[in-house]
């Protein structure tokens, strides 16, 4: 999944020349809090309603005035990113950077915006929760063909997998969680413990005494 198949576009942004109060009057409106700055076509700043909030507080030494132009608070050089990027790389940067927002550009241009919502979103959409599936989590052995033996075992079941995510968990092992056309998860769980699978999540029911 790349960028371009998540972000806002066309995104919505202001001159620079915009004063703190409208700027901040405009999120409100349009139910948003990270805006784009620019000057002519140039991206030259990014600028928040918790940044808006901060520079007008009445708590900070110095306020700015609301008529104080964007350009005097914004965010820059902004940081970016490419529509062709993948999804996970505009993950690291806004997790890194500790940033809610990145403005894409393309060929130098704004064509759009993504933020930890639309991040969200694509977390659901490459996991398969946002469509009707049961959800499998076995711990794999760190060997070639172990993956490949669990979706020939569900293959073999005639079950469909929406998805599949994996990661390291320790030296020796693999976390590898399933979305599964079905819902008889429980009943599958129990067939891949009888083959010898680790099966984390559905957890085992205790027997009753």
């Amino acid at each position: 999944m790349l960028v371009r198949d998540i972000m806002s576009s066309p995104a919505m942004a202001i001159p620079a020349a915009t004063t703190l109060a409208d700027a901040y009057r405009f999120m409100r409106e349009k139910g948003i809090r990270h805006l784009p700055v620019i000057e002519g076509p140039d991206l030259v700043g990014v600028i928040t309603d918790r940044d808006l909030r901060l520079a007008t507080s009445s708590l900070v030494p110095s306020p700015f005035a609301p008529g104080s132009p964007v350009s005097t608070v914004m965010s820059r050089p902004p940081l970016t990113a490419d529509a062709a990027d993948p999804v996970e790389d505009a993950a690291r940067t806004m997790r890194e950077k500790k940033i809610g927002c990145l403005p894409v550009v393309e060929d130098g241009r704004l064509i759009g915006i993504i933020t930890g919502l639309d991040l969200l979103d694509a977390l659901m959409r490459m996991t398969g929760a946002d469509k009707p599936s049961g959800r499998l989590e076995v711990r794999l052995p760190d060997h070639p063909g172990e993956l490949a033996r669990l979706t020939a075992t569900l293959s073999e079941r005639g079950l469909n997998v929406h998805s599949i995510l994996t990661y390291p968990e320790g030296p020796d092992s693999v976390r590898t969680v399933l979305r599964i056309g079905s819902i008889e998860i429980r009943a599958l769980a129990g067939d891949l413990r009888r083959q010898r699978f680790e099966v984390v999540w559905p957890p085992e029911k205790p027997c009753p005494r």
